[in-house]
């Protein structure tokens, strides 16, 4: 049977996913700009590295067996799918998932998957091994990522079909893992030499306010895709991610203007990605009101949670932990009070008469994914740190991952201008600040 004669693929609803998934494959990408432009000059190739190395190393797992264990048939109470789809065994054009082709939808999914990864790299982010980057990504997809998403929206997986707990587009198989599993790298690895003494600024403002917008426009396809088809649910999720964006970069700079006394680039890209990140679980659940709240408490709560890791004395390089596992709790809380039954079909927040119980639900299911998140990323972070070593050398990381490891410099120094050397001591007085940078 051909793809056209497939009895339930919409051809409408097929051509808007295309389009979604390829929109969130970019923001890999758009992350790795984001992460490049965050790190200091003598790290940047490599951050940019474990992004891009990530949509390989995960869709060669995801394709091999991490779709199956996630979206297969369940198997083992609620927790885990079959390989019954292991190497996409079984699935080919005439394969149809709700109305939209299998391997599409598979691929979408994928991508989802893709970020996730990506997203802890952050957290870790001018001191770990790429070697053990590369066992770690997909160890860690398997183990950590595939449970959680089979949980979450899985046939059969617990958190859906049993706590009933919402979770629209993936606060928690993605943000929240993502965050709790920064935090968890971040405890193995121990802080950055020279943290909470040396400046470790932004060394490229503009290439991460790039990465922020390539993020914020394939956050479309992310949360709009989620419904599935090109219908009425996608464009309130589409507006909604639109406005919640927007009330996270408000928030974020009305914090930092009253609190220091001006408003920042890096502060407008976080608050909007923070936005961002919150209204992803929510974002078909409330209405354009609670996703405008949604952005806004996020936007203002993760502007404060970025200074935590100086108090608590965890290096969160990238700010993982305070914008992607905080602002992951936020909008799946919230979910709780402002769920409205337009949206949902069924499910009401508290604030529109639903009661404690969608709020206990949904604290139920960040409380169980966090620790779990946690728990098994930080074994794992503990058994590779044993059998390989998860951290750079001190002279790597003094000297900077891209020299050390990829033999490699972002930027080149050694000419100036029309192609005239630079004298010896030039060359060291650059490459001392950008040491001290």
């Amino acid at each position: 049977m051909t793809l056209a004669a497939a009895p339930h693929v919409n051809t409408g609803d097929t051509a808007w996913l295309l389009a979604a998934t390829a929109l969130v494959l970019l923001m890999t990408p758009g992350l790795a700009l984001f992460y490049g432009g965050m790190v200091r000059t003598k790290s940047v190739l490599n951050m940019l590295m474990m992004s891009f190395v990530s949509i390989a190393l995960v869709t060669v797992v995801w394709l091999a067996a991490g779709y199956s264990l996630a979206f297969g048939d369940d198997i083992g109470g609620g927790l885990i799918g079959g390989l019954d789809h292991a190497g996409m065994r079984g699935l080919g054009p005439a394969s149809v998932h709700g109305t939209v082709p299998t391997l599409l939808f598979a691929t979408f999914q994928l991508t989802f998957a893709i970020i996730t990864a990506a997203l802890v790299s952050g957290a870790v982010a001018d001191r770990t091994k790429f070697s053990a980057w590369l066992v770690f990504v997909p160890l860690w997809t398997l183990v950590v990522y595939v449970p959680v998403a089979h949980w979450v929206w899985g046939p059969g997986g617990w958190i859906a079909a049993e706590l009933g707990a919402l979770d629209f587009a993936g606060g928690l198989p993605v943000e929240i893992t993502s965050g709790a599993s920064g935090l968890a790298l971040c405890l193995v690895l121990g802080p950055r030499l020279g943290f909470k003494k040396d400046a470790m600024r932004p060394h490229n403002l503009p290439m991460v306010i790039l990465g922020a917008g390539l993020l914020w426009f394939g956050w479309f396809g992310f949360n709009a895709g989620s419904a599935l088809g090109a219908n009425g649910l996608a464009a309130a999720a589409f507006l909604n991610t639109l406005a919640a964006g927007c009330t996270g970069l408000l928030g974020w700079l009305f914090v930092e203007q009253k609190r220091d006394g001006h408003a920042t680039t890096l502060g407008a890209a976080s608050g909007a990605v923070a936005g961002l990140v919150a209204i992803t679980p929510s974002c078909g659940t409330v209405s354009l009101l609670g996703a405008l709240v949604v952005g806004l408490a996020a936007g203002v709560v993760c502007s404060y949670a970025v200074s935590w890791k100086f108090k608590l004395n965890y290096d969160d390089s990238l700010d993982v932990v305070g914008v992607h596992l905080v602002g992951g709790i936020i909008g799946t809380l919230l979910i709780g009070l402002f769920a409205e039954k337009a949206m949902t079909g069924g499910t009401e927040g508290l604030f529109y008469g639903g009661g404690l119980a969608p709020p206990a639900k949904q604290l139920l299911a960040v409380v169980v994914v966090a620790s779990y998140t946690f728990a098994v990323t930080y074994g794992l972070g503990k058994l590779l740190d044993t059998a390989m070593g998860l951290r750079a050398s001190e002279e790597q990381e003094h000297t900077g991952l891209d020299l050390t490891v990829h033999a490699e410099t972002a930027y080149d120094h050694g000419v100036l201008g029309h192609g005239a050397p630079v004298s010896a001591s030039v060359v060291h007085s650059v490459q001392k600040a950008e040491h001290q940078a």
